[in-house]
Order: structure tokens, then sequence, then C-alpha cells
């Protein structure tokens, strides 16, 4: 009598159709895989802290477009062929049934969120230390070593120039300039490099104070810096202005970047927006940050994730930003011979663009050598030249590959010069 209700009543196929929805139908093992990385990213933010700010939402971006049968819901479905049912298309404008995810995706695809972040991070910095002290725009420089060098060897290893760009880029230890220059160059590469550029800036103890150590003396750790001079308002206001005028006539692809940079900073200087200034780097910065987080997340899918060449891809990231560490503490040192000793080569690791914990590391390795030395603001001069120069990186690398994108693996002009 059951049976011939159903039947009668087309509740027999309901549950066959409601069963074939179900999630762990349309799973595969990477999904699963995915899951259990996503849930080690969510206990490092949140047990140890590790740049949960980002990480935490990138972590649960990267769960839910993994939770078996959501992504055609969260994300959308791409058209398929009809007779074989094979995906004609999977490119971003090509989504159909679009979803909640597919839209928080339109600031990276569009390279929106980046600039808004910078806009963020200038409204928060004082470029005080290194108008008082410009030589430390020399260790800046220094400390984007590691981009090139990672370059060079991911384009030996196989990956087109684009490709080769967007993973060197990590070495400028900037999570938004490296969105950046990934979604213009390589955009399949988004959450490999993300989670790759998020989890060194999160590592920066662990990594650079031993790099730290072994590159310089106890005598060097121990050189006390003299106090910066003042830094008057009308040198401060100016700044920003001149730099983007100057920068963004020579490199004009780095002005997206420098250009909310500075935009945020004239805010802070200026003393006439304090509304923008304080909403630029609370209210919207935070919106921001959730929207890039899930947003970068949800292109960790397991297909595209598992591969050989997201391990080289955390490799080379690793090599670049342990490379620009040394090329800022190789300036630092050379600067601290020129000076006879007035300059303490730590203050080099704090070329790398992460403000401002790279600098809160300089004076942590000074203060283990003597408790009554304080490097901090002088680290700050080329921690904050470190995120002016991975702007101007990643302006160089887009102006140099942009047209490479799609290209060839490695292209002969390339190679030969390399090779």
């Amino acid at each position: 009598m059951l049976n011939s209700l159903l039947e009668s009543s087309g509740m027999g196929q309901i549950f066959v159709n409601l069963f074939k929805d179900m999630g762990f139908m349309n799973g595969s093992w990477q999904n699963y895989v995915m899951l259990l990385i996503s849930f080690i990213l969510m206990y490092l933010a949140i047990v140890k802290k590790f740049e949960p700010m980002l990480l935490l939402p990138i972590a649960f971006g990267m769960f839910l477009i993994n939770i078996p049968g959501g992504e055609p819901v969260l994300w959308g479905k791409y058209p398929t062929d009809p007779e074989t049912g094979n995906v004609i298309s999977n490119a971003y404008d090509a989504v159909q049934d679009k979803g909640l995810l597919w839209y928080l995706y339109f600031g990276v695809e569009k390279v929106i969120y980046p600039p808004l972040i910078f806009l963020g991070i200038g409204c928060m910095t004082d470029f005080g230390p290194l108008i008082a002290n410009p030589k430390s725009m020399l260790i800046g420089a220094g400390a984007q070593l590691g981009i090139f060098i990672a370059f060079i060897l991911a384009v030996l290893l196989g990956f087109s120039v684009a490709e080769a760009a967007s993973i060197a880029i990590i070495g400028g230890a900037d999570g938004p300039t490296a969105i950046m220059v990934t979604s213009k160059l390589a955009s399949d590469f988004i959450p490999m490099i993300a989670i790759a550029a998020y989890s060194y800036m999160a590592l920066i103890p662990i990594i650079q104070k031993p790099i730290m150590r072994l590159l310089t003396t106890k005598k060097e750790r121990t050189i006390k810096m003299k106090q910066l001079r003042q830094v008057s308002k009308v040198e401060k206001v100016l700044f920003p202005i001149i730099v983007t005028l100057v920068v963004g006539i020579i490199l004009p692809s780095s002005v997206p970047l420098l250009g909310m940079l500075m935009l945020g900073n004239l805010f802070r200087e200026s003393g006439v927006v304090e509304r923008l200034s304080s909403q630029a780097q609370n209210g919207l910065m935070n919106t921001i940050t959730i929207f890039l987080g899930v947003a970068v997340g949800c292109k960790a899918k397991g297909e595209l994730f598992l591969q050989v060449q997201t391990l080289y891809i955390i490799m080379l990231g690793l090599f670049a930003f342990i490379c620009g560490t040394i090329g800022g503490l190789l300036v630092a040192k050379l600067m601290c011979k020129i000076t006879k000793g007035k300059i303490n080569p730590l203050i080099g690791s704090a070329g790398v663009s992460a403000v401002p914990m790279a600098a809160r590391i300089s004076e942590d390795v000074g203060r283990e050598y003597d408790p009554q030395n304080h490097l901090l603001m002088h680290a700050m001069g080329p921690n904050v030249a470190g995120v002016i120069g991975s702007a101007i990186a990643a302006g160089v690398l887009l102006a140099c590959f942009g047209g490479y994108v799609n290209g060839p693996t490695v292209t002969a002009a390339v190679q030969s010069v390399i090779v």
C-alpha cells in the first residue's frame, strides 16, 4: 500500500532527486582533502593566531567552495554541452546562475579589493621615519631581491613568464600586491599564491630571526642608532604627492596600488579629513578584508589546488621571501660599513613589506642582545620603503610581462637571457 501511494503521488521520484542532489553523491577525494586543509588553516588562524584577519576568511572560503555539491549553488554553473555534458567554458564571465561567491570574487577579478586595502594601509602608515632617513629606501629596494631571483627560478622550472612573475611577487611579503599581480597575470594561481604570501607573513618571526642571527655579528646587533630628526607636517603632506607623481610618470602600472596607498597617507597627514581617514582604515578596510579573504579562498578548489605545481609555488614563495630578507640585510650591512658603524644591520630584515611586523622583529632581535637598544622607529623606515618598493616591483612585473599572459611556457627571448 505504501509503495502504491509513493508511486501515485510521485514521492518516490522526489526522494530519488533529493538523494542525487546530496553532496556526497557529487564530491571527489580532492574536495575532502581541501576540507581538511581548510580546517588546518582555521586552526592556525584561531588557535595559533597566524594572520587571522585574512587567513580565517580565506580558510572559510576554501571550506565553502569544497563542500561537495556546493559549488553550483555558491559560485554558479558553467555552461555545458547538452549532448556530452562536458563544460564548454570555465571562464569567470561564462558562469550561469551566479551565486554569492561569484559576486564577491568580482572585486578580485576586476582588481578592486587590493587598491582599497592599500588605501587603508596608507591611512595607518607613518612615512616619517622614511622621510627622516631617506637612505633606508635603499634597504627597501634591496629587499626586493627575492622577487627577481624567484622569477628566474620559476622560469627555469617551466612556468610561463607571467606565472613566474606572479609567484615571484610573494617575495615582497605583501598580500594585496601579490593578489593584484596574480589576478592580472595568472588568475588560476590566486589561491596558492595568496595562501603562501599570508602564511609566510604570519611566520616572519620563525623565518627571519635565524637569518638575521646568521648574517650579522654580535657587535653589529648591539649598534645603537641616533634618534631620527623631527619631520615637519609640510614634508609629510608633500611626500605622498611627490612620490605618486614621480613614480606614476616613470611607471604608470604601479599607480593603482601606489596611488591608493599615497591617497590614504594624504588623508592621514593632511589632518582635514579625519572622518575619511578613520573610515578607510577601519570600516572600509575591515569590510574589504572579509570580501577579499572569502573570495580568494573560494578559488581553492580541490582539482585546481592539489597539483604538483602548487608545491613548486609554495617552495618558490618561501625562497623568494628568504632572499628578500637576505637582500635587505646585505644592503644594511654594506651601509653599516660605509657609515662606519652608524647603522644597525638588523633593520635590513624590515625591508620586506610586512608592516609593522617585520620592524618589530628587528626591535626584538636587537633587544635580545641589548635590552636598551630600541630599533623600532629606525626599522620602520625600511619597512614602509618595502611597501613602496613592492608596489613599484608589481608595476615593473605588470609592465614587462602583462603581454605574456596565456603565452608560451618559456619565451625564447627570456630563456636565452637567463641561460
